[in-house]
């Protein structure tokens, strides 16, 4: 098995773990403060990687060139706008329909590579994201009357495209954090993935901070009395993305989020077992289009 194939899986795991703290955290704070969250208690867990990497290792630091704070800085700016969109679709009724057409990431993120990097997707793994992008739609109007009408306004909806935004920010994000780290060009994958993660969360909880200082004072408060589920959001984002990071630095960006779809059932898992809540028939056959996606992307990706 690839090494990026557990990677990408812890990485979505633990993608699952620290949206539902964010879901909870929303309605403690405004939606800037939980997004900044996941950065500003995330930095320092990037550090502690990146530290153990180097101390733990015969690794020396890579020197960054231009090409890397460019894309580094690009993917860090996408993902705030990404993660902000993802967290304001929890205010919607229905965010659910918003959250999944944020799934098409990795659709767009085979576009992005390709204009960015020039990155060409295989047959097989362009099928696996179609499969895959096709059952996070059935899902995304799982609680809907089957009709061509509903479907287009299920598109049309305001939270549908947020939730389009959301993906494409991320599928920006996800090509350029790969982009940074190979600009480092060793001395290997881990070390690439923790600086480039490092320099991403320097931007991103100063951008934020500086926002939030200027504009939303009010949010620090809110943050330091939810310090506890703000730390968990910050840990299992850090890991994540970390985890993310070595996965793209192995492979193609679009390649490890199609894989990265799994999250969804992880949540599925979640609400079946945990919360023992019923899901529809449409739920299941997208829970098993995305599972299909999976095989196939595996098998002929």
């Amino acid at each position: 098995m690839a090494l990026w194939i557990p990677i990408t899986l812890l990485a979505a795991f633990l993608q699952n773990l620290r949206s539902a703290a964010q879901k909870h955290l929303k309605a403690a704070m405004g939606t800037t403060g939980a997004t900044f969250v996941r950065f500003g208690f995330g930095l320092p867990f990037a550090l502690v990687f990146l530290s153990l990497l180097l101390v733990t290792g015969d690794r020396s630091l890579p020197v960054p060139d231009l090409r890397f704070y460019s894309f580094a800085t690009l993917g860090a700016f996408a993902q705030i706008a990404g993660t902000f969109l993802l967290i304001y679709l929890f205010s919607f009724r229905n965010f659910a329909v918003g959250t999944a057409y944020s799934r098409t990431e990795p659709a767009q993120a085979a576009l992005f590579g390709l204009i960015f990097l020039s990155e060409g997707v295989s047959i097989g793994a362009l099928t696996a994201i179609a499969i895959s992008v096709l059952g996070v739609m059935l899902i995304s109007i799982a609680h809907l009357k089957m009709s061509a009408r509903n479907l287009l306004a299920s598109v049309l909806a305001p939270n549908a495209l947020l939730g389009l935004a959301s993906g494409m920010a991320f599928g920006v994000s996800a090509v350029s954090y790969r982009a940074a780290s190979l600009s480092l060009g060793g001395p290997d994958f881990m070390t690439q993935a923790a600086l480039t993660l490092v320099a991403a969360l320097v931007v991103q909880v100063t951008a934020m901070g500086l926002w939030m200082l200027w504009r939303e004072r009010g949010e620090f408060a809110r943050i330091a009395r939810a310090w506890r589920v703000s730390l968990l959001a910050g840990a299992a984002g850090a890991t994540a993305s970390f985890c993310w990071f070595m996965a793209m630095t192995l492979q193609n960006a679009a390649v490890v989020k199609a894989l990265g779809q799994i999250e969804m059932l992880f949540t599925f898992a979640a609400t079946v077992f945990f919360f023992r809540e019923k899901i529809t028939g449409r739920e299941i056959a997208g829970c098993l289009l995305i599972s299909l996606g999976i095989v196939v992307l595996l098998f002929l990706g």
